[in-house]
């Protein structure tokens, strides 16, 4: 039985009709456009026409999808608020927009068995028209010999601050061949930028800096720089002074049991 083609818009309009209002972006991508740049132990058990989205977080995520969230939701157990967070919003988009739909969810901080990372979040962001991910192979002539410096995403519109939060496959869903693979935008063309960007990003990434290797449109907010500055062990401390963990007693938000398939 031949799998179902989709209209790709039609699934992101849903999607962000849902996220966008709390600060988040979708961009789809065929599965085969992310397994054909990596080795064969990295890739996605999928066809290579099976549609995927990749979910970002802008800089207003913060104050219009966390803080609410733990004001009325509250955290529960040990596990990361934002993560919490984040999938909160996202399984309540799914349900919301494809009741019944079989929808592979991965996030950012999820580890197969192997301690290989579920998905690689900047390749995804890369291929999908995102973000374009500078890494040293894209600096001609580099100055570093042999010394390995780690990639970077970076943002048309928000630079650095940003977050790449998880990619969804719709697993039996397939996308035509009027999907074509966009071009991430290049905003960082100059190899003395991308020079600065990388080595900003590996030696000085504690100082914010890289994020402002393009004029970004928003940046995060003081508050926002103050939780993520904090160090994770003391994150829920913070939100303690804020305010923001009276309710972690409170029964779990029954969206949490939302049936999704995770990979």
């Amino acid at each position: 039985m031949a799998s179902p083609t989709v209209n790709v818009e039609s699934v992101t309009d849903l999607l962000n009709d849902c996220l966008s209002k709390f600060g988040f972006e979708v961009y789809a991508l065929k599965t085969g456009w992310y397994n054909v740049v990596l080795a064969p132990s990295l890739r996605l058990a999928h066809p290579d026409d099976t549609l995927a989205v990749v979910v970002l977080s802008t800089p207003s995520m913060f104050e219009l999808a966390f803080l609410p969230f733990m004001e009325n939701t509250g955290c529960h157990g040990v596990s990361d608020p934002i993560d919490q967070c984040v999938k909160h919003y996202i399984n309540s988009a799914i349900s919301q927009s494809f009741p019944g739909q079989n929808v592979d969810v991965s996030y950012d901080y999820e580890m197969l068995p192997s301690r290989k990372p579920k998905f690689l979040a900047q390749t995804a962001a890369h291929v999908s028209g995102a973000a374009f991910y500078y890494r040293q192979s894209d600096v001609n002539d580099h100055p570093w010999g042999k010394k390995k410096m780690f990639g970077v995403c970076v943002h048309p519109r928000f630079g650095g601050w940003f977050a790449i939060r998880a990619l969804l496959v719709f697993r039996g869903v397939t996308v035509g061949s009027e999907f074509v693979q966009p071009t991430p935008p290049d905003c960082v063309p100059s190899r003395e930028d991308r020079i600065q960007l990388l080595e900003s990003f590996n030696l000085r990434w504690q100082d914010w800096s890289y994020r402002n290797i393009v004029a970004p449109v928003q940046t995060y907010s003081k508050i926002q720089r103050d939780y993520f500055s904090t160090p994770p062990a003391q994150r829920f401390a913070l939100l303690k002074t804020w305010g923001l963990l009276q309710k972690e007693d409170k029964q779990e938000d029954p969206q949490s049991h939302i049936q999704i398939q995770v990979n």
